[in-house]
């Protein structure tokens, strides 16, 4: 008997691109399970971003997310919300392209911004990552992240201005197309 080959689905970009409304749904249509790992970060900790900065500044917060990276990327027949910084770890970017397609979600700064301060989780949440405003916070996360997003990503997919359906529609079609099974 042919043992089914797991998959995982990771959907790798900033915060604000819609990577865990976009896993729900992709993860519906897919049959597979979805993941958020921030919020598996959360329930592990206990407490919320903000306050394991706070605790264990960003260097804690970041070896715990290579930890919960690491075990959600072995677990198979998932699909992943990853964190915007989890491509920080090079670790986390090998495993994410052994284990399955990357998706990389991309919006523009505007847009990013835009949805973060409709967000009213955000502040409670997450913690400000650089001493600037958000716009300027955007722009410079976003130079130093987009290249490690460009790096695993296995399909690019624009979500300004797009609902959620017609993204996963278009994420659908495009790892079904013959290149992205290479």
């Amino acid at each position: 008997q042919r043992r089914r080959r797991l998959i995982t689905i990771t959907l790798v970009g900033y915060r604000g691109t819609g990577k865990s409304s976009v896993a729900q749904q992709l993860a519906e249509q897919s049959n597979l399970s979805m993941l958020d790992a921030d919020a598996e970060i959360e329930r592990r900790a206990g407490c919320t971003i903000r306050d394991i900065f706070a605790k264990q500044g960003e260097a804690g917060f970041r070896e715990l997310e290579r930890d919960v990276m690491s075990d959600l990327l072995q677990r198979g027949n998932l699909v992943i919300a990853a964190g915007g910084g989890a491509v920080l770890n090079a670790d986390t970017r090998s495993q994410m392209k052994a284990a399955g397609p990357v998706v990389w979600l991309q919006a523009d700064p505007d847009t990013i911004e835009s949805r973060l301060r409709s967000d009213t989780t955000t502040h409670d949440r997450r913690p400000p990552l650089t001493k600037g405003d958000l716009a300027s916070e955007i722009a410079t996360l976003l130079a130093a992240r987009e290249p490690l997003y460009r790096e695993v990503a296995t399909v690019t997919v624009v979500t300004d201005h797009r609902d959620v359906a017609e993204i996963v529609a278009e994420i659908i079609s495009r790892l079904n197309a013959p290149e992205a099974r290479r």
